[in-house]
């Protein structure tokens, strides 16, 4: 075979791996199921009249419009449940809530033919309804499960509508439920239950469901803009976790990135939810009750200025094993352990760093600038290598001239010898033989370490 021939069928292989590559790296997660539960008022108040017919007639035919029109939608269950369509007023019954139509897709005509087959004649009792409705919903892994409450009245029953539905979010069942009211206006009643829609008249009703599945269906986008000290959007590859506000469950774990064109990545998330954002930075940085505006594109600005912190030793730029816990000035907790190799990002501000050498060493007043690396520095450490011809006891203390300071104790090895890191300065090692049972068997030894050298301390049994 001609050899620009072979060249060419490697150099085609090699396009279609990577293309292949490319598309299992950025195949993207199947779209959630949307479920929209329509929880209808058919209760004897429905009967009466408003503008050109009654409520309850009114509202059906509005509602069949809005229906037909999600016909054939991708991903999309409806179901329907009524209340207060069962028993007659008075005395009513505060348990008379049915799922008359459960989830599945193309159930339009179903839902329909029910409405048209129903007279409204008991109470309003929303509370139960709600809380009934949690059942309606069979299990699902990748669902958005959403409450359209109709009603032209309030709680009628001892039950608690708010309470309810808090309840069922925090559980993670649903996301915020929609309310229309129809006629008077019950929004101080049901703002607490969830987004709440006036429809005095029969334009409102139309707008107001046109709005909430509007709201319910279509996407929304979001970019979260990590700013500088500056208020830039520079700061980015850092991992954002978006919290349920009122479930407090994780919704999504998402590396922040730059696109192409060096503008923060756009995200397409569930507008219905509320949303607590925690940035890991070092530390971390939390922004709660995030609201945002379906139907649009939402910037998200969160501060999360940041620098370097870096760790040397004189006359040598890494010392491997060496970790540093890092803490905020003025402060006990500890936000990170660094490996004294390793150079890391933090938010700017003053910090304090205790690098665990022997003895340790504490350096305060660690100011972290906006896109600088700042460089602690400390001795180059010399080495002290300890040994005995047992086992035994023994610790080695930092020698101040004053006081010995206690900084290590000798452990037993098969080769009786230790190798230890010491910053320079002066030492003094004390051991006994296991085997001796005398304490004026004690030997002591001092040494002087010095940076990049190394002791040699021999300690020798009686």
């Amino acid at each position: 075979m001609n050899r620009s021939v072979i060249y060419v069928i490697i150099f085609s292989l090699l396009i279609i791996g990577a293309a292949q590559s490319q598309g299992v790296n950025e195949e993207e997660l199947p779209k959630p199921v949307n479920r929209i539960l329509f929880v209808f008022d058919a209760s004897q108040s429905m009967i009466g009249r408003w503008e050109s017919d009654t409520k309850f007639n009114i509202a059906t035919r509005l509602f069949s419009t809005i229906l037909d029109s999600l016909r054939g939608t991708p991903n999309l269950e409806l179901a329907l449940r009524l209340y207060g369509h069962q028993r007659y007023y008075p005395p009513g019954d505060c348990n008379d809530t049915e799922l008359k139509v459960p989830f599945r897709q193309d159930n339009v005509a179903q839902i329909k033919q029910v409405l048209r087959s129903v007279s409204p004649k008991g109470i309003t009792p929303i509370a139960h309804s709600l809380s009934e409705a949690a059942k309606d919903f069979p299990p699902c892994d990748n669902c958005r499960n959403i409450i359209i409450l109709i009603t032209d009245g309030i709680e009628e029953c001892d039950g608690d509508p708010c309470l309810v539905s808090v309840e069922l979010q925090r559980q993670g069942i649903i996301l915020k439920p929609f309310i229309i009211g129809i006629g008077r206006s019950f929004k101080e009643q049901f703002e607490c239950v969830g987004t709440y829609f006036d429809a005095k008249d029969e334009n409102e009703f139309r707008q107001a469901l046109k709005v909430i599945i509007s709201r319910a269906l279509n996407p929304t986008t979001v970019q979260v803009n990590l700013l500088d000290i500056y208020e830039n959007p520079t700061e980015t590859n850092v991992n954002m976790t978006f919290y349920d506000h009122v479930s407090e469950k994780i919704k999504h774990n998402l590396i922040h990135s730059m696109n192409s064109k060096g503008v923060p990545d756009t995200l397409e998330i569930d507008p219905l939810v509320t949303y607590d954002i925690v940035v890991h930075t070092i530390p971390p940085v939390r922004m709660d009750s995030i609201k945002l505006t379906s139907g649009i594109h939402n910037t998200i600005g969160i501060d999360a200025p940041q620098g370097f912190l870096a760790f040397r030793a004189k006359g040598r730029t890494i010392l491997k094993d060496l970790p540093c816990i890092i803490r905020k000035k003025g402060e006990h907790e500890t936000i990170n352990v660094q490996e004294f190799d390793q150079l890391e990002k933090y938010l700017t501000g003053t910090y304090e760093a205790e690098i665990l050498c022997l003895p340790r060493i504490s350096s305060g007043d660690i100011e972290i600038r906006q896109n600088h690396t700042t460089t602690v520095e400390i001795p180059l450490p010399g080495i002290a290598v300890i040994q005995t011809t047992t086992k035994g006891y023994g610790s080695v203390y930092l020698d101040n001239r004053s006081e010995l300071i206690w900084l290590y104790n000798l452990k037993d090895t098969p080769q009786h010898q230790e190798t230890l890191y010491l910053q320079p300065g002066y030492y003094r090692v004390v051991f006994r033989s296991k085997y001796a049972n005398r304490t004026f068997y004690t030997i002591e030894k001092g040494f002087e370490i010095k940076s990049g050298q190394t002791t040699n301390v021999r300690l020798y049994d009686y």
